[in-house]
């Protein structure tokens, strides 16, 4: 029996994600592309995808959307499907005994409770940019560094700097107000972790937090928000090197659930 390929496509608000997955078991290649809905990325991420697989479009057997521009891909994709879901799908391929996901990404933060691969609740926070990825981005262009240092720098800290603001602009002027008064960058740094932290805590105790708990997203490589996300909800916080991918996996396992059924 030949192999089934599929490929998953999560178009996100900051970045595109691909994962073509052989027989719905083993991952064949991936690509990232640091833009999303309304871009080229998307288109960029598919070709990236096939090309490092040495594939074509024409090979794979279904291919799923999902994520914040998943629509914009009607004409390529076999299907369209809510992300939620498919962080729930992939959260529970890369850890089988997870009970809770917490996604935080570009533009909102999910808090998704799961039994047996599967969604029974959730809560989201799309209103606010808030302890998402983009408040990162914004307190890191403030501070002048890298958005990707954020989690070695905050290690660094000596002392407790809270940052107490959960709107963006108001916390953007409690940090220039930090700078101004002499502040160690490290110390504010670990302040916006915590407040990150805070906010997305206050989000999963709506749902309840069960073990075992896995976060999703970017923000899950920033080690600094995972460790004051931990003491927050006081419990040990799973991540994988394909944090990134989770919504693309679960999609590319929709689509090998869809093409052998």
């Amino acid at each position: 029996m030949s192999a089934v390929y599929t490929l998953g496509i999560d178009v996100g608000s900051t970045a595109s994600k691909c994962i073509i997955l052989k027989d719905g078991k083993e991952i064949v290649a991936k690509s990232l592309i640091d833009v999303g809905a309304g871009t080229s990325g998307p288109q960029r991420a598919i070709d990236a995808v096939l090309e490092a697989a040495g594939m074509t479009r024409d090979q794979m057997a279904y291919v799923l959307a999902t994520g914040y521009g998943r629509n914009s891909l009607m004409g390529l994709a076999d299907k369209q499907m809510s992300e939620l879901s498919c962080h729930a799908r992939g959260a529970s391929f890369l850890f089988p005994e997870a009970h809770t996901v917490i996604d935080i990404g570009g533009q909102d933060v999910k808090v998704l409770r799961i039994e047996n691969g599967t969604m029974t609740n959730f809560q989201m926070n799309d209103k606010c940019a808030a302890g998402t990825g983009r408040f990162l981005d914004v307190m890191a262009r403030v501070l002048e560094v890298r958005v990707e240092d954020l989690g070695d720098l905050g290690a660094q800290s000596k002392k407790h700097v809270g940052i107490s603001s959960t709107c963006t602009v108001f916390a953007e002027s409690e940090v220039i107000s930090q700078l101004s008064m002499g502040t160690d960058k490290c110390d504010i740094i670990n302040g916006i972790h915590h407040s990150v932290a805070g906010r997305v805590a206050g989000l999963a105790h709506r749902i309840g937090v069960v073990k075992d708990l896995v976060m999703t997203g970017g923000v899950a490589q920033n080690r600094g928000v995972v460790s004051a996300l931990e003491e927050e909800l006081g419990c040990p916080i799973l991540t994988s090197p394909l944090t990134q991918y989770n919504g693309a996996l679960g999609a590319a396992l929709f689509a090998w659930q869809a093409a052998t059924r």
